[in-house]
């Protein structure tokens, strides 16, 4: 199946200039879609998606498995097929010309095999390198979405059950970005709730001259929660005051207004102490943003009828769920239901949102089913069976469990700050880099600011690998000691098997933009074919993660690629060799591809080691 002679002595191929051209391409999966859709309208006088999947490969690379499907269809009927198999050879047959296929065969039951052409991979490979990795997104039918994660509360410490949230719907959101969605990262803080009255009055109680304090009223935000907290429940005049001033900051009475913003100012400053080290983007809308809008929702639901009185409470009865949907609490007050559908209200009416994506822990889907039923009966959704826009998913997660099995908390059963985990596996990272360095005698080498930024890309992009290489339903252990380990699948491992690849491309004294511009990719030998494909394969990897909201897809996709360049290196030599130009070519793709992966898992990559 080789295209030609082993060494890279061809001009490199023409390649599309202009953003019309690329943004028609896609996956290679869609772009097969498109050749077997022309084929089977050509034998069929009706739609029939293609059902292509990535095969074994002894049978080839692609394979098209629509033919076992339309006998089930065609049996017992008027037709010229007399079996699969006979469907399978006519798809076959009917494919249009194309560089992309080299050859087809059709085995057992009608299942189409595709073998695709080396030179169309090598010129597919080369049109990244030339044009960017931006090439290869995707193409999703979805063109605006919001992604609504991490979600703290304030006056609360973020700690280790906000990671996931944080890290998964981040890296969600960098995948759909790159796919040219628009995407609105929302984070939905609690700032509207009931302990704000008790915070507010224990500002009071204890600094009664607060605003000239300023940050140092409230110093230790935890603390201070805490200590209200014990009032409120040990004191019933100071509940009784607390709720009281709930009912006066949701009336709008400047004094405790001001108190509400001054502790949510404190709270973000706690949370941003996260989000840059995580390197997250987010725009808060909180509980308080959508509170206004909530009247208007609910009196929609009210002339649908579908509002009723239940123990003095109003609630949305929902069918299949024994309890219903309170949208007013028996006090008259609100609560996240009511939040919720006034948020969702917002998303799909003003920002005009088609998919609405929330992260939160697996023991919140009642409440998403129940919730997202709601805005059916409304009229808001589609029913989920049409597959159609607008739509809402709940991205549920599992726990972060300690070594004991058990929820993850510090040894005084305290729940542990995020900032202070994310600052021990930069630690830990700093502390086993400058000991490999030492070790290798190349410590000298490293300026101070270098080692510290290379510290916080392994340490962090460790935290962020170990969660996300995970199906995100699992629970997983938490473990410092597997997550910075330079051996097996670990972001510790990835970020060095990319800088051993820059390092080759170094040693090698070639200019890589040069090559580019002279040389052609030829794929010769099996293991530079093996990952010539495993490199056009990113693209549907992307769509695969974003279309079932699973980043550990592309983790999977990204050690198989490590593993992939370490077999070509192996059996392949790069510097020095007949066929180096055509290799480092294919180094450079493999970095590049590294890189991006790295990018969409929120981590910095790593140049040198």
């Amino acid at each position: 199946m080789s295209d030609g002679a082993s060494v890279s002595t061809t001009a490199p191929p023409e390649v599309p200039t202009t953003r019309t051209d690329r943004d028609r391409i896609g996956s290679v999966k869609q772009q097969l879609s498109r050749l077997l859709k022309e084929s089977l309208q050509a034998l069929f006088p009706y739609e029939i998606e293609p059902l292509v999947a990535a095969c074994q490969a002894k049978f080839g690379d692609y394979q098209c498995n629509n033919a076992m499907g339309l006998w089930s269809q065609l049996k017992g009927k008027p037709t010229e097929f007399k079996n699969p198999n006979s469907i399978g050879q006519a798809i076959a047959k009917n494919l249009p010309q194309s560089e992309v296929i080299e050859s087809t065969s059709v085995a057992g039951p009608g299942f189409v095999n595709i073998t695709l052409s080396n030179k169309w991979i090598s010129k597919h490979i080369h049109n990244m390198l030339v044009n960017g990795i931006e090439e290869w997104a995707p193409i999703l039918s979805v063109t605006r979405a919001v992604v609504d994660f991490s979600s703290p509360n304030i006056a609360k410490e973020m700690h280790v059950g906000h990671l996931r949230s944080t890290i998964i719907g981040d890296s969600l959101s960098r995948m759909l970005e790159f796919s040219n969605v628009e995407v609105l990262r929302r984070n939905h803080v609690g700032d509207w709730g009931t302990q704000f009255g008790m915070l507010i009055e224990h500002l009071f109680d204890q600094f009664p001259d607060w605003e000239a304090a300023g940050d140092q009223a409230i110093g230790d935000l935890q603390a201070f929660y805490k200590a209200s907290k014990l009032r409120f429940d040990e004191d019933p005049a100071f509940m009784a005051r607390a709720q009281q001033a709930v009912v006066r900051l949701q009336s709008g009475e400047d004094k405790y207004r001001h108190a509400w913003k001054k502790i949510c100012e404190i709270s973000r400053k706690e949370f941003d102490l996260v989000y840059q080290r995580l390197q997250v983007q987010l725009e808060e809308k909180g509980e308080s943003f959508y509170s206004p809008y909530i009247p208007d929702v609910l009196e929609e639901f009210n002339k649908k009828g579908l509002i009723k009185e239940s123990d003095g409470a109003r609630v949305v009865e929902i069918k299949g769920h024994n309890i219903p949907l309170i949208v007013v609490k028996r006090d008259g007050g609100y609560n996240y239901a009511s939040t919720d559908l006034a948020a969702l209200w917002y998303r799909l009416n003003v920002e005009k949102a088609e998919w609405i994506i929330y992260l939160t822990d697996v023991g919140q889907q009642q409440h998403f089913d129940m919730f997202f039923t709601a805005a059916r009966l409304v009229g808001w959704l589609p029913d989920p069976a049409e597959n159609t826009y607008p739509k809402t998913s709940h991205v549920g997660f599992g726990l972060v469990l300690g070594s004991d099995g058990k929820r993850f908390r510090t040894r005084s059963s305290e729940v542990v700050r995020l900032v202070e985990l994310l600052d021990e596996a930069k630690s830990r990272s700093k502390a086993e880099l400058r000991k490999r360095l030492e070790d290798n005698g190349k410590i000298k080498d490293w300026k101070d600011d270098e080692l510290d930024s290379t510290a916080a890309a392994i340490g962090y992009g460790a935290v962020k690998y170990a969660d996300l290489k995970n199906n995100r339903l699992t629970n997983y252990t938490f473990s410092f000691e597997q997550m910075l380990n330079d051996k097996g699948n670990t972001a510790v491992y990835l970020l060095y098997a990319h800088a051993r690849i820059c390092s080759i491309i170094k040693k090698s004294g070639k200019e890589i933009e040069e090559l580019k511009n002279s040389q052609a990719i030829v794929l010769g030998h099996p293991d530079e074919r093996a990952l010539g494909l495993h490199l056009i394969q990113f693209a549907e990897i992307v769509e695969e993660a974003c279309s079932n909201l699973l980043p550990n897809v592309l983790c999977e996709y990204l050690y198989n690629l490590s593993e992939m360049f370490t077999r070509f290196y192996t059996s392949c030599q790069v510097n020095g060799s007949p066929e180096e130009a055509s290799r480092l070519l294919l180094c450079e793709a493999t970095a590049v591809v590294m890189r991006k992966c790295f990018h969409l898992l929120g981590i910095t990559p790593v140049y040198r080691i």
